[in-house]
């Protein structure tokens, strides 16, 4: 079993609107570079700044124009279902780096994503970008009928996608593409996702809580390779439904790309964005969770597990 510790509440400065809620709520997932806590939503538009002292209230950078409806099932038919938040190196055009923001694929407008221009300190410098990743996702769905990018990860030369699975279709897996080519689908002068292809693709069963398979929801990496999952086992049949969790679990898989690790979080929290740092013989996690109701606060836990 694995404890929390509760940091703080994902509180904002200043909602989008005056009757939008002053929080973040379905964090999905989540980035830390320098003093900044950046996290993405499932049913948002923005991407939340948070200062990573887990002082003051945060701030939100808008990614996608337009507005969602607040009604909770319109919103979810149109939202762009942000799921992964990862940092990309140093590449063309963005010497300090990006952050890189993708929706699931689970829908046919849910097949979005942004690019986030860093400098130096860590801090966003500029416009994000948005861009249409359809022949990206649509290449994706060929080999995952069931599709739902969950997290992503960049691990070596490679950019590692967590593919979530459901009790209809409860394999997980890890698809990887060569960051070369995802710098190159991402620069706006070079841009072409239809040329990315995977370079390989492993496939996991986690388990089962009650019924409900384990399945990933974010990933982040150590420097000896190796990274830390989270998973969470939620009771639906497919990739568009949500369902009661009831599990959940932080796990390493190894340079091997065998789970070392799998520890089962007590009490259960919808853990749905990671972040690792080691510190001596123990690695330090940050984590946030998914409230599955909009009136609720997303959470900043910590925990530590052995290395």
């Amino acid at each position: 079993m694995l404890s929390t510790r509760f940091i703080r509440e994902l509180t904002l400065a200043s909602p989008q609107n005056a009757d939008s809620a002053r929080h973040i709520s379905a964090a999905s997932g989540m980035v830390v570079v320098g003093r900044f806590l950046y996290v993405i939503a499932d049913d948002e538009l923005h991407l939340g700044v948070f200062d990573n002292s887990g002082i003051g209230a945060g701030t939100l950078v808008r990614l996608f124009p337009g507005e969602l409806p607040d009604a909770s099932a319109e919103r979810k038919a149109l939202k762009p279902d942000l799921e992964a938040l990862v940092r990309l190196p140093s590449f063309p055009g963005y010497p300090h780096g990006a952050l890189l923001a993708l929706a699931s694929g689970s829908r046919p407008n849910r097949r979005t994503g942004a690019v986030v221009k860093l400098d130096e300190s860590g801090l966003i410098a500029g416009e994000p970008c948005p861009c249409d990743l359809t022949p990206f996702y649509s290449s994706l769905e060929s080999k995952f009928p069931a599709l739902n990018i969950e997290g992503a990860v960049v691990v070596a030369d490679e950019l590692v996608l967590l593919q979530r699975g459901s009790k209809a279709q409860p394999e997980s897996a890890l698809i990887s593409f060569s960051l070369c080519e995802i710098f190159r689908a991402t620069n706006p002068e070079t841009a072409n996702v239809s040329q990315v292809a995977a370079s390989h693709v492993r496939f996991f069963d986690l388990g089962a809580i009650e019924g409900a398979p384990l399945s990933f929801t974010d990933g982040t990496a150590l420097p000896d390779g190796r990274f830390v999952f989270s998973a969470v086992a939620e009771n639906t049949e497919d990739s568009y439904q949500d369902g009661p969790c009831v599990g959940a679990a932080i796990g390493i898989i190894g340079t091997d790309d065998r789970v070392e690790t799998m520890l089962r979080l007590e009490p259960t929290e919808k853990v749905e964005g990671i972040h690792a740092t080691v510190e001596g013989d123990r690695i330090s996690l940050l984590l946030v969770t998914d409230a599955d109701d909009a009136s609720v606060p997303a959470k900043l836990l910590i925990a530590e597990i052995p290395v």
